[in-house]
């Protein structure tokens, strides 16, 4: 009962910043209100839901589509021969909603010298699973630096017991670790597991994981990772997750953000950090979700920001803005919701992050007509939104904007 009152008086104290908030410009003026803009920079992509870099200095950029290819952007037009084109190795995909797929895809930090990069993935189950996500290494042609060799090595398998809540991107640390975030494996309320698969820890779903893949085989663990020696899997690095639709590390902080997508009411971001439990499903944003749960208390973290449904219905992670075009973004955190809104974070004089709609170039409110998939950034840290006109998994409509501010552009 502690824990539930540090938590609603922790609640209260949010909502009373939040309303103070409101109207808050951080002594902007209406002049200096961020105006953005939408670049598009290429089109006609099969449900993209990925975009990536490798940070070997060739300027590509490599867009993953859902029904299985990773497509190659270079020097601004979009290569006919996919790089990789793994189909034969998911699940069946068809023509409607789907949360199976390419989930996404990381380049190992020294890509440039080794070609090796990781592509998670949703494969037919062998055990009466739904399907079964996997994390497979691949590497890079040695004699095409735009085609990969189809014939990967499977690093890591998790059964998954329905079709939604995979989770699916994965990063790389400044340490060279691989983190992969998990849904709770689908689902109403976290349906599977005791106590649903969130707050098990003996059970990679509803995680962030954080493993060595450079050392053993197939993969080892950090010595410092915080369930080492303890209970729980030592693959886990932090849980009482929903389902992370996009984490991403800041390039400057090195703090790991995650767009956690919400059952009912809520959407949430938060900073993931080592060890910690994000509450789900004894909590929804900075709610209580399920009540028995959070009667029994648990030291969860909070979000650092939350939204009704009334505003969105399913949170897309992004990034924080890095890039050297537009100093006025820099250290916000540029995020987005699959129906259609873009938002962006920032942080006052007292540290807190404040949630602002993005007001777009000639529109009067925040919203488009299209989905929005995915965030990726190119090497010089520009941020770009991945959408689709469409629902499908294999429809054609796919099409990738580079977002940008108007008039304010560095010279």
């Amino acid at each position: 009962m502690k824990n539930k009152s540090v938590l609603f008086f922790c609640y209260c104290i949010f909502l009373l910043s939040s309303c103070k908030s409101t109207g808050y410009k951080d002594k902007k003026t209406v002049k200096d209100q961020l105006i953005f803009t939408l670049e598009k920079v290429t089109d006609s992509l099969y449900a993209p839901l990925a975009l990536e870099n490798a940070h070997d200095g060739s300027q590509r950029i490599f867009i993953a589509e859902q029904a299985g290819r990773i497509m190659i952007l270079k020097n601004g037009r979009l290569l006919k021969e996919p790089f990789l084109n793994i189909r034969s190795l998911l699940v069946p995909m068809k023509n409607e909603y789907m949360d199976v797929g390419i989930l996404g895809f990381a380049f190992h930090p020294d890509y440039k010298n080794n070609g090796r990069f990781f592509v998670h993935y949703s494969a037919p189950s062998k055990k009466g699973f739904d399907n079964t996500s996997v994390l497979a290494e691949f590497k890079v042609s040695a004699n095409n630096p735009d085609r990969a060799d189809p014939q990967g090595k499977v690093i890591l398998e998790v059964d998954q017991p329905q079709s939604n809540h995979n989770g699916g991107n994965i990063v790389f640390d400044k340490k060279g670790y691989l983190y992969i975030g998990f849904g709770d494996g689908g689902g109403q309320g976290d349906a599977h597991g005791n106590p649903g698969n969130g707050q098990n820890l003996n059970q990679l779903l509803g995680k962030i994981i954080r493993i060595d893949v450079d050392h053993k085989s197939p993969y080892s663990i950090p010595a410092d990772n915080p369930f080492v020696g303890k209970e729980g899997r030592d693959e886990i690095w932090s849980y009482g997750m929903r389902m992370p639709w996009r984490i991403s590390f800041d390039e400057k902080t090195g703090k790991l953000f995650c767009g956690d997508v919400g059952q009912d009411t809520y959407e949430e971001v938060d900073i993931i950090e080592k060890g910690k439990n994000y509450g789900w499903r004894a909590m929804e944003g900075f709610h209580p979700y399920d009540s028995i749960l959070y009667e029994k208390g648990g030291n969860f973290a909070l979000p650092i920001t939350e939204y009704p449904h009334k505003e969105g219905v399913s949170i897309i992670g992004g990034y924080v803005y890095r890039g050297e075009k537009f100093p006025l973004l820099q250290g916000k955190y540029i995020f987005g919701d699959w129906a259609f809104k873009v938002f962006y974070l920032e942080q006052n004089s007292k540290q807190q992050w404040i949630k602002h709609d993005c007001k777009f170039e000639g529109k009067d409110d925040n919203k488009f007509d299209f989905r929005i998939n995915s965030f990726g950034t190119d090497e010089s840290g520009e941020i770009y939104m991945v959408t689709q006109n469409e629902i499908g998994a294999i429809n054609r409509s796919g099409v990738v904007y580079k977002i940008k501010l108007a008039n304010s552009e560095k010279e």
